[in-house]
């Protein structure tokens, strides 16, 4: 009989948490390197390279991929004839992983679990609770199966209940648009069909958990009704011409995962989950010799890339911009970005305009007046960092605080990633604003363009405080300009087109 001691499960919670948090998975880098080889769409192409680029930054610098480290997610199949050595609870010692895994100094994970999960939403400090599944299952040995589940591609899940008639092929076709690119793009899809409500759902986030082999499922051909339902949906979501970071472009997923189970007569419950540019997750097994050893990735996985964010950039002193500079930017257009900028997400955006509403001032040193907001809650630096991973966050959550803080409080640009919602892209239509996106899964990328940073209002936030930063060279690309114009919308609409020429082509 195997002993698991609860010191092993815990030292291989936090050293996998650690390990993800800078690893990718390595056949997520072959598919995404593949990906980036073939890509015709410039603006996806220059995506993925900042999103391989950063990877291996993050893999030789040990510090996080992205700086939403997530949710953690973990799967046990607990063996029947194994016996515990703890007097912790299953939740006590997975919850004690993430606490020291989080908590390290050597690379601090941002926390961001919040409780109550509606009212007061105060941040737990150290990323805990998790989030536990169990399973019972016959043997000795205890398998883990672990995750980090980045906010902004569980927010794009979908739920349905269809009925027995219905196309699940479809449907699915039917979700991506209204998904923008908040999940991230090009990721994984995980399909759940079957069971009921809660299984499926279960079903979907453990599918986007295994080996991604869709090209080896393309080669050999599929010998039964759900690989080819995997090639179909690859081949149909691809063609949708949403594409990296949502700009256009061939790949938007890297492969679709689907698990199954029997179910009512009278349902059909699907369930869909995207992983993100930052996916993150392992799997290891103990049997009572100890904890897991995880080995790292060799870094020939990571491809050469030779990436030149100057190349046909404009850069921009944010210190004396105009607005009739900012009117002369087109949607797509690259930029490099110097010179100091103030940060803030949904917690402190209903601060300022709560004050706004009030008539109050808003706090001493944040003045939006011809200023630019970028939307990010980066994670703590550590040794001689002046900020840790500073990547973007999903900018639609900021969308009902726009209209006021354009026209009240002066701000004239808005940074974050993925597409803005009609709301906000008509209040930066009438104020004659722009919106620029930053790459999803570049974060630790990103924050080598900060050279200072300091938090001026808020410090009870958090990570979601109000900070200035100062940037040299921060690479981004115009969004949304003055006129109202999305490249959100014209990138996968041309890119659609093509794609359908280029199908029409080889048939």
């Amino acid at each position: 009989m195997s002993v698991i001691r609860a010191d092993d499960l815990i030292s291989s919670i936090a050293d996998a948490l650690q390990y993800i948090s800078y690893f990718h998975p390595p056949d997520y880098i072959r598919a995404l390197s593949a990906a980036y080889a073939a890509e015709e769409s410039p603006a996806a192409k220059d995506a993925m390279a900042q999103i391989l680029i950063n990877s291996r930054l993050c893999a030789e610098g040990q510090r996080p991929i992205c700086q939403d480290t997530g949710i953690v997610i973990v799967f046990l199949k607990v063996g029947m004839d194994l016996r515990w050595d703890s007097e912790l609870s299953l939740q006590q010692m997975v919850d004690e992983g993430v606490r020291r895994a989080y908590t390290d100094p050597n690379n601090i994970l941002r926390a961001s679990i919040v409780a109550p999960p509606f009212g007061e939403r105060r941040n737990t400090g150290d990323n805990t609770p998790a989030i536990v599944h169990t399973e019972l299952v016959p043997g000795k040995t205890l398998e883990v199966q672990l995750a980090a589940k980045g906010g902004g591609s569980e927010n794009k899940s979908r739920f349905a209940i269809l009925t027995p008639s219905a196309s699940i092929v479809d449907w699915v076709l039917e979700q991506l648009p209204s998904m923008g690119a908040g999940w991230c793009p090009p990721g994984i899809l995980g399909l759940g069909i079957g069971g009921s409500a809660e299984k499926a759902m279960l079903m979907a986030k453990a599918a986007i958990n295994e080996p991604i082999d869709l090209h080896e499922l393309k080669a050999r051909g599929p010998s039964k009704a759900i690989e080819a339902m995997r090639l179909e949906l690859h081949e149909k979501v691809n063609a949708l011409g949403i594409g990296a970071q949502g700009l256009g472009g061939l790949t938007t997923v890297l492969d679709v995962k689907i698990q199954t189970f029997p179910t009512h007569a009278a349902s059909l419950p699907v369930a869909l989950i995207p992983n993100c540019a930052a996916t993150r997750h392992c799997h290891f097994t103990l049997d009572g010799s100890g904890p897991a050893q995880l080995e790292p990735p060799s870094l020939d996985t990571w491809p050469e890339i030779a990436w030149d964010a100057a190349a046909g950039a404009r850069r921009v002193d944010l210190d004396q911009i105009t607005r009739a500079q900012i009117e002369t930017w087109q949607p797509g257009e690259r930029l490099l970005l110097s010179g100091k900028l103030l940060t803030g997400r949904d917690a402190a955006h209903k601060r300022l305009v709560d004050l706004l509403e009030r008539g109050e001032p808003l706090p001493e040193g944040v003045d939006l007046t011809n200023r630019f907001l970028y939307y990010v809650g980066p994670v703590d630096p550590v040794r001689d960092e002046v900020v840790g991973p500073a990547g973007p966050t999903t900018s639609t959550r900021m969308d009902r605080f726009t209209d006021p803080l354009l026209e009240r409080a002066g701000l004239i640009g808005m940074i974050g990633k993925a597409e803005r919602g009609p709301e906000a892209i008509d209040a930066i239509r009438r104020h004659r604003a722009v919106y620029l996106i930053a790459i999803g899964g570049a974060a630790y990328l990103v924050s080598k363009a900060i050279k200072s940073a300091r938090v001026i209002a808020f410090e009870d936030l958090g990570m979601e405080a109000i900070r200035e930063f100062e940037v040299v060279d921060m690479p981004v690309t115009v969004a949304v300009d003055t006129k109202g114009v999305s490249v959100h919308e014209t990138g996968p609409r041309q890119w659609r087109s093509r794609i359908a020429e280029i199908a029409v082509k080889v048939e």
